[in-house]
């Protein structure tokens, strides 16, 4: 019996790594979307699309129940406080890819594995292992070597991008707190709705009519961000934040790829090097997962 309980633990993390792997993957292509847009539009307008999108999705999948059970949801007041950081991450972040390449925006994010690592034990007392540390380092010097962040000084875009960092590991460490008492897709949609209401003002006060482009990348971003939402949110649920953050790293190889399919960037051997920490750091913490679960068999 005790070894169905540990094997279906380790089949339990291990599905909210590959959840958390794919949300990523998600999340770097809307990340290029929002790029492209960006330029011809506010991040408000951006998000109130977005979150229109994700919330008719939503409705279409639940109904009437979904909404009796959305405002009966335990959930509904944390919610709030998590999307208002997450919010505050999200207008630093996007507002700073005016300025930067898809590369660098990614790079200087990835302070923020470590913010939630050091977070998930200051708040949610979860136990870090030494091994995970090393592993959560070791992806930091990854991103480090692929971009060089120092010679892009301390500009108001990377100070933004910083900001974010902080603001995102604040909200990641939340979502953790809020994952485990309330169903996927009430998340999803207290969190959407949240957005809606945040930037209805000031996307209306400017807002600017899209192109036929426009409205297909609109469109993108709002499925791309639905599908990323919902499987992280599920990969939360089975993985303690410590062991899933370091797989945020993967983000930055799907960048540099978007980046290179989009805009022509050519990465670098200094990019490659450091994509194989990135990797080496996942795979040392699959491999630690598996060999302390086999101990405690």
């Amino acid at each position: 019996m005790a070894e169905v309980v540990v094997l279906e633990s380790r089949e339990r993390v291990l599905a909210g790594i590959l959840f958390t792997a794919a949300a990523y993957f998600l999340f770097s292509a809307q990340d290029a979307s929002i790029k492209l847009l960006v330029v011809g539009m506010t991040v408000w307008q951006i998000m109130f699309v977005r979150s229109i999108t994700v919330l008719l999705a939503c409705a279409a999948i639940g109904g009437k129940r979904l909404l009796a059970d959305t405002i009966d949801s335990p959930i509904v007041k944390p919610m709030l406080v998590r999307s208002a950081f997450t919010l505050a991450a999200w207008l630093c972040y996007y507002n700073a890819a005016r300025s930067l390449q898809l590369a660098e925006l990614t790079t200087i994010y990835y302070a923020a594995p470590i913010i939630v690592t050091v977070l998930s034990v200051l708040i949610l007392g979860e136990t870090v292992p030494l091994l995970r540390w090393l592993a959560v380092l070791i992806g930091f010097v990854g991103v480090f070597i692929a971009c060089d962040p120092t010679r892009l000084g301390l500009s108001a875009p990377v100070l933004l991008v910083l900001a974010a960092a902080v603001l995102w590991g604040i909200a990641v460490v939340l979502l953790r707190k809020t994952a485990l008492q309330e169903r996927t897709l009430i998340q999803l949609v207290l969190n959407n709705f949240y957005f809606l209401l945040f930037s209805a003002v000031p996307a209306l006060l400017w807002w600017r009519m899209p192109d036929w482009r426009q409205l297909l990348l609109l469109a993108s971003v709002g499925a791309l961000g639905g599908v990323a939402q919902y499987v992280l949110f599920e990969g939360m649920k089975r993985a303690p934040v410590s062991i899933i953050a370091p797989f945020e790293y993967t983000s930055l190889v799907w960048a540099f790829a978007l980046g290179y399919a989009i805009w022509g960037d050519v990465p670098r051997t200094e990019v490659f090097m450091g994509a194989a920490l990135i990797v080496g750091a996942g795979l040392l913490i699959v491999g630690n997962e598996h060999f302390r679960r086999r101990e405690q068999t």
